[in-house]
């Protein structure tokens, strides 16, 4: 996937910058800075959830505008914080909207089968009939990634799946992200406010600052005490074993 030149501007306001990057596949990139940044802003228009100004976003070397939504949907999903999620509805019913852009009303055999195993893989099956209200918020989320593995796209977008999450689920949470890339070859593009998550999970980091990108690259080189020091304006420390990040704080 190529960004390039991405630009968001909001009531005569430029949010986003002429925002250039490349996805590698394959791999875990989370899109990091303080807040106001731009990253979430960039996530919408990589997903085509909101139009950019200027720029344009290449998916399989195709401008992603071109792409009819069906036809999107079968390539990219995405998760955001505003996901609204149908409390009346079961684990199952949730994670079966996932293959509605195959199956459109009908679930299909083969669909039932990926349902099953995106069940099975979030570790669902004793909650799968269980109402969504029934569940703890940890639970809740893992139905929501289970739905967006069922999609069964390429990439995955995720944006801020840790918010609201304590430190057990947040960190359960990640390890799947870093299974989805290791053991289904997923390419995974997250938002995230938590640095160490950031540094521990992914491959790659796309720093954003006022807007614009400070720095990409792969972890060991982004995640250093100069340069996020530099992108949030506070003195950062970031301790290291054998050359990748292990603990930041500030």
């Amino acid at each position: 996937m190529n960004i390039q030149g991405l630009t968001k501007r909001y009531q005569g306001r430029t949010v986003v910058d002429g925002v250039s990057f490349s996805i590698p596949k394959g791999k875990v990139t989370s899109l990091i800075g303080p807040n106001g940044a731009g990253k979430s802003t960039v996530m919408s228009m990589i997903s085509r959830l909101i139009a950019q100004d200027e720029g344009l976003v290449e998916l399989d070397g195709t401008h992603i505008g071109h792409w009819k939504s069906r036809e999107l949907a079968r390539r990219l999903a995405i998760l955001t914080q505003s996901n609204n999620i149908q409390m009346k509805l079961t684990v199952r019913e949730l994670v079966a909207f996932g293959r509605f852009p195959y199956s459109g009303s009908r679930i299909t055999a083969e669909d039932a089968e990926i349902i099953d195993r995106a069940i099975a893989y979030m570790e669902l099956e004793e909650f799968q009939d269980r109402f969504l209200d029934e569940l703890s918020g940890g639970q809740r989320q893992r139905a929501l990634i289970a739905m967006v593995i069922a999609q069964d796209t390429e990439y995955i977008l995720l944006d801020e799946p840790t918010n609201n999450l304590d430190i057990y689920h947040a960190t359960n949470l990640m390890k799947t992200v870093r299974r989805l890339c290791d053991e289904l070859g997923k390419t995974v593009i997250l938002v995230l406010h938590e640095i160490n998550y950031a540094a521990f999970y992914s491959d790659y980091i796309c720093a954003f600052k006022d807007g614009g990108i400070a720095k990409f690259g792969p972890v060991h080189e982004v995640i250093t005490k100069e340069n996020l020091s530099a992108i949030y304006g506070v003195e950062f420390e970031v301790q290291t074993v054998k050359g990748r990040p292990l603990s930041i704080y500030y």
